[in-house]
């Protein structure tokens, strides 16, 4: 018999209740209970019966919550289908109480997750036509996208369910929209349903009070709109990447925040109502070992039903080590920018012109006549250099210079500069911003410049006694370069809790995208207060749904392909270079690394036809799993069933048969295999070509593979070795299986080492 194991817990969150005649707190918190045989195949009713056998007797007997005051019953969900166990809200004796109880793994607190918050389509290469690969994918028709986040605005034109079927047939999902004037269901949104805090009471649907999930939902699986605009600017036909799929709407957020007993809820729900993708844009920690994290182990089970989940690295970059949501089961998603700028141009008084971004667009070619230029905090005075303290005799009638607030923060200085009377802003990025700016709804006239820029406005205005600025305002410019680039906030590599598996996966647009939106108080569009219909929104948030539309694409076009196979496509067909041919380029223009950006810039008209994937089906992770030396009862937490290490032949992370390939090289050469499947001609031939410094020796064993039909799987051995003295700054490169029809690209990446 397994002996007794016991549960940790940190308390978090509280609320008051009076028992027993004293006051005592009751905290929420995830019960995670070991896998029982028939977990996920039991009746509701018998899943919640045996969730509160682990409750104390006092907390069953007062589940009604009826004589005390505090609302709600003590079990506020009971998981099955990606995670086993329930959320709860206990007294402190009485989680004391369930943490010893047999069967009890852990308590996880309750946490609060962070949201990581047109031109989009054609600058991916999709386009309409009845040979091009959008149309041949029927625009993901029949697939099913779950979006786990604030709700959504049913009404909005982007969830009409024009060319859309009826849902599939083994849809199991319900809608909670009631009476919603102008919109609910249909044939686009498919299941709407609002969780816990976010639902505000247990009958409120699901309508998004934030923008935040209209905005993702609409990039997903937005219907085609034309003339989409946000006041005239990023004009065009707005759709999101797979406009014909279905909608499965799972509120787990508020306007702030996103509890994590409400997220497993959601994704318990989206997997029971049968959804294909799930797309994730909310942020996680960095550094959780995967069984101590609840979004790693329901994102498995939902893998393991052959569900793609899509999840955003985060916006905590640049520093390195700050990619979230970096299990090898999901798509791990950064941002980058696109080629499309909302142009303005700063014109000093010595002539000096300078670029830089603003949604407030006063009008094509218009401007701010020169004023006085002010720079506040820089003589050393009690203002500040980023503008959240001044004084009105200073900034008064000028163009105002401020330094950036890092990823937030730039509209409220210029409400702040307007406050005190100033005429115009420019925002100057600080030096890890490098060039990676903003199209802002600022309430003035105001320009968001490159730290390159700013520095040399700054100098001007310290170089002369009466400096002066003027900004033009230039509208939407189509051909910015360069582009792609990786934006300054996408969460960077390694994964803390793999690091060898390369995190991020994939960049994908991220930054000024054009989506639908939902007006709200809380969110001010512009100084004039008149809600959009879209809006313009930067963030790991909007990369994310990009890619959770493309993975929608390619599991309407090859319905049989596992998570693993999709993640292999997009990722063996991204691009390493930008659109001049050039390798992409980082928020410095400094060369970006693997680690910033994944394999690469998506690249979904090459992803439908990759010609070779890495596969990876749940038994392939239980091997790595064990070799991360979490134990049996670790490796059991995620996968959800029981595990024994010693009788499995356990593998490092770099023999994973992972699209990219992480390999911690000292003096000895390193080898590992892979297996790929052929997914393109029956017949066809592959040459290896690897592109590694110099320094670096990669010798792929055979060096050729030849295929006979559809689905042939050929293994091969990549052996790397210092070419001669180790490089301590490490190296990066590919290993290319090229045909004649298909080049299939995984990166190689070799960590720096301390010196």
């Amino acid at each position: 018999m397994e002996p007794m194991r016991w549960c940790l817990a940190v308390v978090l969150l509280s609320t008051p209740l009076l028992a027993a005649g004293y006051l005592q707190e009751r905290k929420n918190y995830i019960v995670h209970l070991e896998p029982r045989d028939d977990d996920g195949a039991a009746a509701a009713d018998s899943v919640e019966e045996w969730h509160r056998s682990f409750l104390p007797q006092v907390a069953k007997l007062d589940d009604s919550d009826s004589a005390d005051g505090d609302s709600g019953p003590r079990i506020v969900y009971s998981y099955s289908d990606v995670f086993t166990g329930f959320a709860a809200r206990l007294t402190d004796e009485e989680a004391e109480a369930v943490r010893a109880t047999a069967g009890c793994l852990r308590l996880y607190p309750e946490e609060f997750l962070p949201l990581a918050t047109t031109r989009s389509p054609g600058f991916l290469g999709l386009h309409l036509g009845n040979e091009a690969f959008w149309s041949r994918s029927g625009f993901g028709r029949g697939v099913v996208i779950g979006i786990l986040d604030t709700g959504i605005l049913p009404s909005h034109p982007s969830f009409g369910d024009d060319g859309l079927q009826p849902p599939p047939k083994n849809w199991k999902g319900t809608c909670e929209f009631k009476t919603i004037a102008g919109g609910g269901c249909n044939n686009k949104i498919i299941g709407a349903r609002a969780f816990g805090s976010a639902a505000v009471n247990s009958s409120a649907p699901p309508v998004d009070d934030a923008g935040h999930g209209t905005h993702t939902a609409s990039t997903a699986a937005g219907n085609f709109v034309e003339n989409a605009n946000v006041r005239g600017n990023a004009d065009g036909t707005a759709s999101g990447m797979a406009p014909h799929a279905h909608l499965a709407i799972y509120k787990v957020c508020t306007r702030s925040r996103c509890s994590i007993m409400d997220i497993i809820a959601g994704l318990d729900a989206a997997v029971k109502d049968g959804v294909d993708v799930l797309s994730f844009s909310i942020g996680a920690s960095s550094g959780t070992q995967f069984n101590y994290d609840p979004i790693a182990i329901a994102g498995f089970k939902a893998m393991e039903r052959g569900i793609v989940v899509s999840c955003a690295a985060g916006n905590s970059g640049p520093e390195p080590g700050t990619v979230g949501n970096g299990a090898p089961w999901m798509l791990t998603v950064a941002a980058g920018t696109m080629d499309r700028a909302i142009r303005t141009t700063v014109k000093l008084g010595n002539g000096d012109e300078f670029d830089g971004e603003s949604l407030f667009q006063p009008g094509n070619n218009s401007a701010v006549n020169p004023l006085p230029l002010v720079y506040p905090g820089a003589d050393g005075s009690d203002t500040s250099r980023d503008c959240s303290v001044l004084r009105g005799a200073e900034v008064a009638g000028k163009v105002v210079l401020c330094e950036s607030r890092g990823l937030n923060g730039r509209i409220e200085a210029g409400q702040t500069v307007a406050a005190y009377g100033g005429i115009g802003m420019i925002v100057m990025n600080r030096a890890a911003e490098g060039y990676t700016t903003f199209a802002d709804a600022h309430v003035l006239p105001a320009s968001h410049v490159s730290f390159d820029a700013g520095t040399k406005i700054a100098a001007y205005v310290n170089s002369t006694d009466n400096p002066t600025a003027s900004i033009a305002f230039k509208g939407t410019v189509i051909g910015s370069s360069p582009s792609p680039a990786v934006t300054f906030f996408s969460s960077r590599g390694p994964s803390k809790a793999s690091p060898g598996i390369l995190k991020p996966d994939i960049t994908g647009p991220g930054m000024n995208i054009l989506a639908a939106w939902a007006p709200s108080e809380s969110h001010t569009e512009f100084s004039d207060g008149v809600g959009l219909s879209f809006f313009v929104e930067s963030g790991t948030s909007m990369s994310t749904p990009h890619l959770s539309g493309i993975a929608a694409l390619l599991k309407s076009l090859h319905p049989d392909w596992s998570p693993a196979a999709i993640k292999s496509a997009i990722m063996t067909t991204s691009d390493a270079v930008d659109r001049t041919g050039v390798p992409i380029k980082d928020e410095q223009y400094r060369h970006a690394t693997f680690y910033a950006m994944g394999a690469g810039y998506v690249n979904p008209a090459l992803a439908f036809d990759p010609g070779l994937v890495y596969d990876l089906h749940a038994d392939d992770y239980i091997p790595y799993l064990c070799g991360l030396g979490i134990g049996d009862d670790g490796v059991k937490e995620i996968a959800h069933r029981p595990v024994t290490c010693s009788d499995v032949k356990t593998i490092t992370e770099a023999e994973l048969n992972y699209p990219s390939l992480v390999v911690n090289l000292l003096a000895q050469p390193i080898t590992v295999n892979r297996t790929v499947t052929n997914v393109g001609k029956p017949s066809s031939v592959y040459t290896a070509v690897v592109d590694m410094p110099k320094d670096v020796s990669v010798i792929v064993q055979p060096p050729m593979l030849r295929f006979t039909e559809l689905k042939e799987k050929q293994s091969f051995t990549v052996t790397v070795r210092w070419a001669g003295q180790p490089n301590v700054a490490g190296a990066e490169g590919n290993l290319k299986w090229v045909s004649d029809d298909h080049i299939v690209r995984s990166p190689i990446v070799i960590p720096a080492t301390a010196a």
